[in-house]
């Protein structure tokens, strides 16, 4: 009698850890045929910084978009289309790419040119870069007017 409890108990058991997945679906660490191999999550430390390190949230650029849909915003969609235009924001789009002293969000920054006038929107890191970046477009030659939106970013 015992010798069945104890084999009915451990069908059970057995059973019950068999069942910690769907069928047909491969256990985690293992390929279709359900051979193990070596999981990514075994790597050493790997599961310490996922706990350490959670998901971080989504970016949310709604605020920024908004401003974009601004009938009024210019954005590079509207740069001009004459050779003369063109050539000025291809200048200052590679003066600013050469500056070493310039951030990478700064490196990003709009510059839209119609009329040979100049616009420069998006973030920077401080007001030196603003001023950089303004004073870059400043020394093309053609450029009209430049008119400096770029903001500087407190985050």
């Amino acid at each position: 009698m015992n010798t069945k409890l104890l084999l009915m108990m451990s069908l059970s058991l057995a059973a019950a850890v068999g069942c910690d997945r769907a069928e047909g679906t491969p256990r985690p660490g293992s390929d279709d045929t359900g051979a193990a191999r070596e999981s990514p999550a075994t790597v050493p430390g790997e599961i310490a910084q996922r706990a350490n390190n959670p998901t971080p949230a989504a970016a949310d650029n709604t605020e920024k978009n908004d401003r974009d849909r601004d009938p009024t915003a210019l954005t590079p969609g509207d740069q001009g289309e004459s050779e003369a235009d063109r050539t000025i924001t291809q200048k200052i789009r590679q003066a600013v790419m050469d500056s070493d002293a310039l951030s990478m969000n700064a490196k990003n920054v709009k510059i839209i040119t119609q009329g040979q006038v100049v616009t420069l929107r998006g973030p920077v890191k401080s007001d030196k870069e603003k001023a950089e970046i303004a004073a870059i477009a400043q020394k093309i030659p053609g450029v009209k007017e430049v008119d400096n939106q770029l903001e500087v970013d407190v985050d």
